[in-house]
C-alpha cells in the first residue's frame, strides 16, 4: 500500500474461499499486523482459531492481534489484545490488561479517544472514515472527524471503515499511523 501501514482485520464470514488461506496470503503481505476479530465465536471456538492463525502469521513475522477474548490472548502468549470502547473501559478500571504489550480500543469520538489513551492504550482504531459494505446504512464520519481524533491523542491512530486504495493515504493526511481493511482481503 504505497508505504502506509495497514492493519488487516479478518472477517472469516465475508471470506469466499478458504479462510486461512486467505489469512496466510494476507501476512504473506507484510503488514503492520493482523487482528483476529472473529467476535461472533465462542472462547473455545476462538482458541481453536487463533491457534491455527498464530503460525501462519509467525512465519511470515506478522503480529497476531487477540479482539476481545484476553483470556485466550493471555493462555495463548498472544501480547496484544484489542477491545470495543466499552470493554476497554471496563477491563483497564479493574487492571486486566497489563499483562499485553498492546492495548487496542475501537473508539467513535475525540473524547473516546483521550479516554482510552489515559486509560493505557496503545493504539487506537477510529471509524467509520468512509462508508461501508460491513456496516450498510451507517453514515461515515469523515476525514475531518479523523483529524480531530488524531490531534486529540499521542497515540497512534489507524483509520477503518470503506478504505481503499485510492482514499488510504488521505487518512495518513489527516494524522492517522496507518489504515485497516477487512473487505479488500476477505470481502
Amino acid at each position: 500500500m504505497n508505504n502506509i501501514a495497514e492493519m488487516i482485520v479478518t472477517n472469516r464470514r465475508l471470506c469466499h474461499g478458504d479462510f486461512l488461506m486467505q489469512l496466510d496470503r494476507a501476512a504473506a503481505t507484510q503488514p503492520y499486523a493482523i487482528l483476529l476479530r472473529e467476535k461472533d465465536l465462542a472462547a473455545a471456538e476462538y482458541r481453536a482459531l487463533a491457534r491455527q492463525a498464530l503460525p501462519l502469521c509467525a512465519a511470515h513475522g506478522v503480529p497476531l492481534i487477540a479482539h476481545s477474548f484476553a483470556a485466550v490472548a493471555q493462555g495463548l502468549g498472544v501480547p496484544a489484545l484489542h477491545l470495543p470502547f466499552a470493554a476497554f473501559v471496563a477491563a483497564a478500571q479493574v487492571g486486566q490488561l497489563g499483562a499485553f504489550a498492546q492495548r487496542g480500543v475501537s473508539i467513535h469520538s475525540p473524547a473516546e479517544a483521550r479516554q482510552a489513551e489515559a486509560l493505557g492504550a496503545t493504539y487506537l482504531l477510529c471509524g467509520n472514515i468512509f462508508a461501508t459494505a460491513s456496516k450498510p446504512g451507517l453514515p461515515p464520519r469523515g476525514l475531518e472527524y479523523l483529524h480531530e481524533t488524531c490531534a486529540a491523542v499521542q497515540l497512534p491512530v489507524f483509520a477503518i471503515g470503506g478504505i481503499t486504495e485510492e482514499n488510504a493515504a488521505l487518512c495518513v493526511q489527516q494524522g492517522a499511523a496507518g489504515v485497516c481493511r477487512m473487505g479488500h482481503w476477505f470481502g
